[in-house]
């Protein structure tokens, strides 16, 4: 009786190419289901009239973030910060609203950080708050100023430990070797940032985004949604509706 090595011309065999292919085509699959198959909004909602909303953005938005987090929305103040570099290209990530005031909403991060640079070349930016369990969002779009050294220090100073831990670090955005080395360097912050609380972080920058338009989204089971647009005009502010 003769072996035959791997079957390899039998109808039966399956090139290894074909098998991962089968197995990819299968994944893709799996993942189109899974995203038709996820509810959106399966709640009861929020309603809002446009018609009761205030002159100015600032009382709606911050009206908003607390009834998210009364709702149970975990972390309300992250929000998405778009910016983009000097060739126009963009750049999203998460971060968390420090404040907001007259003056703007404020956030914050290193200079020499990604979105540091890139405000520096192109001083706009664009802010997204989304909160699921009610169904709101708010965009918010304008320019962007870095606050005085001294601003700066004090917004650093008034967070957590870990904060002032995590800006000691520094060197955001650069290409990191290790995990080890970011481990080493982080257990030194912390114990920098207990040893000394008021440790300066001369890198450390408060942005504040000056808004020219605030857009709120109110979403709706049957997609009527509400979009209440905010528009800086003339010295105040212009009120409209947009189509869902």
């Amino acid at each position: 009786m003769t072996d035959h090595p791997g079957h390899r011309n039998t109808p039966d065999a399956v090139p290894a190419d074909a098998t991962a292919d089968h197995s990819g085509a299968a994944d893709a699959r799996a993942f189109h289901e899974l995203l038709r198959g996820l509810r959106v909004w399966d709640v009861e909602l929020p309603s809002f009239d446009p018609a009761t909303a205030p002159d100015d953005p600032l009382p709606l938005f911050r009206q908003w973030l607390r009834e998210a987090a009364e709702a149970g929305v975990p972390e309300p103040h992250t929000m998405t910060l778009g910016t983009a570099d000097a060739a126009g290209d963009p750049s999203v990530r998460t971060l968390m609203l420090h404040d907001a005031d007259e003056q703007g909403w404020h956030f914050a991060s290193h200079r020499g950080s990604r979105k540091g640079r890139e405000l520096a070349e192109r001083p706009r930016a664009a802010l997204g708050f989304y909160w699921a369990a009610v169904g709101r969002q708010v965009r918010v779009r304008g320019s962007v100023t870095a606050a005085g050294p001294e601003e700066s220090a004090a917004d650093l100073h008034r967070r957590s430990t870990g904060a002032l831990a995590a800006a000691l670090v520094g060197r955001q955005s650069e290409v990191l070797g290790s995990t080890a080395e970011l481990a080493r360097a982080s257990d030194a912050a912390w114990e920098h940032a207990r040893r000394e609380p008021e440790a300066p972080v001369p890198s450390w920058t408060l942005y504040v985004l000056r808004a020219e338009e605030v857009e709120f989204f109110q979403g709706d089971a049957r997609r009527r949604h509400v979009r209440l647009n905010y528009r800086y005009e003339g010295g105040s502010w212009v009120k409209e509706l947009l189509w869902p």
